[in-house]
């Protein structure tokens, strides 16, 4: 039996407690998440045609979230694609398709309709703001929600070989101005913006105000990193696994939908 999914477990609080802050937290989940779409054909460059089905007049997809739930669907060796639930949300909202979700493979089975879709894409869809200001002092964090904190972790454990390190700490600014601040240690170059996205779709998917939580860059020989740590709560990002490619298709990337034909 294949171990349970962090899909099958959101899915199963979504379930339990039928509230709107587990169905947020599975909506977050799905949208970090690698997911495989099932293929008609292999893919012809950008241009994928996926196995579709109609219930009540609206057009769905197969989706899974491993391989292995994927192929077990199939019944054989299948072509599909590999994409984050964010690019994947895009690109089926642009064409108006439902989600069949690990249909008949696992207990997160589910339709996800194409509203659903169109609602994710949205709700994805505000970049962070970036401003300016200087932290006076730094202090250990405090009043954070034990929820968002550990969606927060999962999140940042999923950020693979983006940077080396993250600490949250409670901030005061030099305009007086308080609240909570995540830095980031030793970012990749060009990561910043993604680092910054998925925080932003933490606080957004954890019901809390953006204002809630700044994200700042540091080099790993900054002082102000020593400083952080010193009072920070620390998140260790897992290194870049060297084995481990993106995507079915070569030199796809996960985070770019292909486009449909």
């Amino acid at each position: 039996m294949e171990n349970e999914t962090p899909l099958d477990r959101a899915h199963a609080a979504m379930e339990t407690e039928q509230s709107d802050t587990a169905r947020l937290r599975f909506y977050e989940t799905l949208s970090a998440a690698e997911l495989f779409l099932l293929l008609e054909g292999e893919a012809d460059g950008d241009n994928v045609v996926p196995q579709a089905f109609e219930v009540e007049g609206q057009a769905f997809v197969l989706v899974f979230d491993t391989e292995r739930r994927l192929s077990s669907f199939a019944g054989a060796a299948a072509d599909y694609v590999a994409l984050s639930g964010r690019a994947l949300a895009d690109m089926l909202a642009e064409q108006s398709l439902g989600m069949g979700f690990n249909l008949d493979v696992a207990p997160s089975a589910m339709l996800l309709p194409p509203d659903a879709m169109i609602w994710l894409s949205q709700t994805l869809a505000d970049a962070p703001e970036e401003i300016e200001a200087q932290a006076r002092e730094f202090h250990p964090p405090k009043g954070l929600p034990e929820a968002f904190l550990e969606a927060l972790d999962a999140r940042l454990a999923a950020s693979e070989g983006l940077a080396e390190r993250a600490y949250l700490v409670g901030v005061t600014y030099d305009t007086g101005a308080q609240g909570h601040l995540l830095g980031f240690v030793g970012a990749v170059p060009g990561a910043e913006d993604a680092l910054a996205r998925s925080v932003s779709e933490v606080l957004r998917f954890s019901g809390l105000e953006a204002a809630m939580l700044d994200v700042g860059f540091f080099r790993a020989d900054d002082p102000t990193a020593s400083r952080l740590g010193l009072v920070g709560l620390s998140f260790d990002l897992p290194k870049l696994d060297l084995n481990k490619v993106p995507g079915a298709a070569p030199g796809m990337d996960p985070d770019t939908p292909p486009k449909l034909r």
